[in-house]
């Protein structure tokens, strides 16, 4: 519920973006890196990390606050890297389990590796500062945006650390 009220008040960030992004990935190059690792530290920094005392009734996802939960650091970003010109496609907010068993959302990047051209997950988390494959994350993964219309999502294929999360058919 908390994510059809943010495409409600956020209408560009639920639309379709770039929308041939899956005939010309996204190479993953040393710019591209810097620039994920700076978007990712920034909001890290410049958001305070504060529980939602009102429970889900009261969740609102909303971006560039002071205070937030894990939902406003990830809708941030994807808000940070769609005003820089990222497709919308390639940034999928995604909900994962940690091993404590609390929910948590992320937003997962997805390039291609110029030198494999294999499609490489990465996940911004305001857990961690670095970047991480989606395979090397403590997380149980449950369902992601989907990159054809970000307003829908779909459960995710556990992954392993060889394999990375992808969206179940």
């Amino acid at each position: 519920m908390a994510h059809t009220r943010f495409c409600l008040r956020y209408k560009v960030d639920c639309e379709v973006h770039d929308v041939d992004f899956w005939t010309r990935n996204i190479a993953m190059t040393v710019e591209r890196l810097n620039e994920l690792n700076n978007v990712n530290r920034q909001v890290n920094r410049d958001i305070m990390p504060q529980p939602n005392l009102g429970g889900l009734a009261t969740e609102e996802w909303i971006v560039s606050l002071r205070a937030g939960e894990c939902h406003d650091y990830a809708i941030t970003k994807r808000h940070e890297l769609l005003a820089r010109g990222w497709p919308s496609r390639a940034l999928l907010l995604s909900e994962v389990v940690v091993p404590s068993g609390e929910h948590h959302l992320v937003l997962v990047v997805v390039m291609k590796d110029p030198d494999t051209a294999e499609v490489v997950n990465l996940v911004l988390d305001n857990l961690n500062y670095n970047l991480r494959p989606v395979g090397l994350t403590p997380y149980r993964w449950l369902r992601m945006e989907s990159p054809d219309n970000p307003r829908f999502w779909s459960t995710v294929s556990v992954p392993s650390r060889s394999h990375p999360a992808t969206l179940a058919d």
